[in-house]
């Protein structure tokens, strides 16, 4: 996801290609100001421009250049502005970091390269348990995300260790000059600035910076060695579910398949939440096959039941799984369990790295894929084992176009009437339409773009809801899991009409019980399930009386938090 004046993808264009990707990081050496920047480093932008600047080795920087950054450095202002600290019991200043390495993560709870760069920071904290200090700096693009208890959601539910503030009024990121998300800033063990990017992977070039670092600040003997305990704060488990991001029901089999997303593991359960089986190894995220008590998932997600095979958008480990049913066996249907880069060619569906799979749907021999990560529909043909792009450029943005040259922005639900597929494209707050048969072009039911969201009930371009994640067909609606407004809204595809459906009587996901970011939905036998990811439950809802329960959920084990 990116800033509004400035896209991450424009200001620093190679970052988000393994093709063309630099060995990172634009050393600073800020003189007057942070937008005043001398070139020291591999990359080099000042923020208002859309291009990098120059681009010139590290290891051919002058000893000039060199000795004018000592004599040039500037200390890191405070963390004025924030307004609540989490993961920690205080709130933190930089001179309490001290002797630490810091490394600033400038990021959203909703962007998807945010995410992707969660793993990367925990690796960098387990290398340099010792040395290293990681805050993260929460600044919201979307209403919803400048709530303190969402963010602390955010944090249990991507497993985040180390301190965040909220800066809800982004005054950090405006003091630190920061354009984009996601932006790390790193400081060396005197608390002054050495190194700033933007995008993802760039973990290899943190790497290497913060070794030098760790190096430098002991021959300097300015390097801190001993950890600090800030006090993790974490969420206690109450519930079987953990967070759970999608759920899947099939009245005739009379059967729930339930992502417990940050359990990793599928629950499958009866009508009345009697557990008929648990897949997955709970509480631990890994990838591996096999039975149902060896298998790992990591942040699993979307499903789509073909016959006695569940697929499964294993989200974190960039893949599809199959889960055989009868076997009580799980394989891997497609991606490599790497982050793939490639947008435009597919193949042999295990071949080809996916990125970030959201959900899923099935139409004969073909799986529609809502890959987040690539902003794109892909598709995998069940028969002949085969990926390709299906819909999507690969930029994130709202296009209507045909299929091919169209845009979306971290599509991440779908649904369809047999005709059409219908897309929750979250970043843009938007539900688009597309055909399924190939022919024909993507089409915006509602929806504006990137920084157009509230919730807003009317017809066509006057709609706005905000990052919704699920949508179900039915009866000629599209129900809508409108995930930052807390509600269940439905949207008429040929009037244009979206209108609340279900939700609390006060507005927002703070106002009330029934609904805490609901990202996942589905309607089968008269009724509609809820994944209400925040509440760590599934809701259900009779289509009929509107009548909402909370499914029972028995014979799950609780896994320890």
């Amino acid at each position: 996801m990116n800033s509004k004046p400035i896209p991450a993808e424009t200001s620093t264009p190679d970052l988000l290609t393994k093709k063309s990707s630099p060995k990172w990081f634009t050393y600073l050496v800020p003189v007057a100001t942070l937008l005043g920047l001398a070139l020291l480093g591999s990359y080099f932008y000042i923020p208002g421009n859309t291009q990098a600047l120059a681009q010139v080795p590290a290891e051919k920087s002058t000893a000039q250049d060199k000795e004018k950054a000592k004599a040039e450095k500037v200390s890191a202002p405070d963390f004025e502005g924030g307004v609540a600290w989490l993961n920690t019991a205080k709130p933190i200043s930089i001179k309490d970091l001290k002797g630490k390495i810091v490394l600033l993560d400038f990021w959203t709870l909703c962007c998807i390269n945010c995410i992707h760069t969660l793993p990367d920071l925990a690796k960098l904290e387990k290398k340099y348990a010792n040395e290293l200090v990681v805050i993260g700096v929460h600044s919201a693009k979307f209403e919803n995300e400048k709530e303190t208890e969402s963010i602390r959601k955010a944090i249990a539910r991507y497993e985040i260790k180390h301190p965040v503030v909220n800066d809800a009024n982004m005054k950090i990121w405006r003091t630190y000059g920061v354009n984009s998300w996601p932006t790390l800033v790193l400081l060396d063990s005197e608390g002054n600035f050495v190194a700033k990017g933007s995008g993802e992977g760039l973990h290899d070039a943190v790497d290497l910076a913060i070794a030098k670092l760790v190096k430098s600040g002991r021959e300097n003997k300015t390097l801190n060695e001993k950890p600090i305990d800030f006090g993790q704060s974490v969420e206690k488990a109450t519930s079987p579910l953990y967070f759970p991001g999608k759920v899947l029901a099939d009245a005739e089999s009379k059967r729930i398949f339930i992502a417990d997303s940050t359990n990793h593991r599928v629950i499958i359960t009866d009508l009345e939440g009697k557990a008929l089986a648990t897949i997955g190894q709970g509480g631990k995220p890994g990838f591996k096959n096999g039975s149902y008590t060896e298998a790992m998932f990591d942040d699993p997600q979307g499903m789509a039941l073909v016959g006695d095979d569940l697929y499964l958008a294993d989200r974190k480990n960039h893949l599809v799984r199959k889960i055989d049913l009868k076997k009580q066996t799980v394989s891997t249907a497609a991606g490599t369990g790497k982050q793939g880069h490639d947008r435009d060619t597919g193949g042999i569906a295990t071949l080809v790295g996916l990125n970030s799979p959201w959900d899923l749907l099935r139409k004969g021999d073909t799986l529609f894929i809502a890959l987040a990560g690539h902003h794109q529909i892909w598709t995998l043909d069940i028969k002949f084992k085969k990926l390709l792009p299906y819909a999507g450029n690969g930029r994130e943005t709202l296009k209507d176009n045909p299929l091919a040259s169209s845009s979306f922005a971290q599509p991440s639900g779908l649904t369809t009437d047999g005709t059409n597929l219908f897309v929750a494209d979250s970043e843009i707050s938007a539900i688009r339409s597309l055909p399924l048969d190939g022919k024909g072009n993507v089409k915006t039911i509602v929806g504006l773009g990137l920084f157009d969201f509230g919730d807003i009930d009317g017809f066509g371009d006057e709609v706005r809801i905000q990052h919704a994640l699920g949508v179900a067909w039915h009866q000629g609606l599209i129900y809508i899991a409108d995930t930052y407004n807390s509600k269940i809204k439905t949207l008429d595809p040929k009037t244009r009409e979206c209108k609340n459906y279900l939700s609390s009587t006060k507005t927002g996901w703070m106002g009330g019980p029934m609904f805490n970011e609901p990202a996942g939905i589905n309607i089968s036998g008269g009724m509609i399930y809820i994944a209400d990811t925040n509440a760590h439950r599934i809701q259900v809802v009779d289509l009929k009386t509107k009548a909402v329960s909370t499914l029972k959920i028995t014979g799950v084990d609780i896994v320890p938090r």
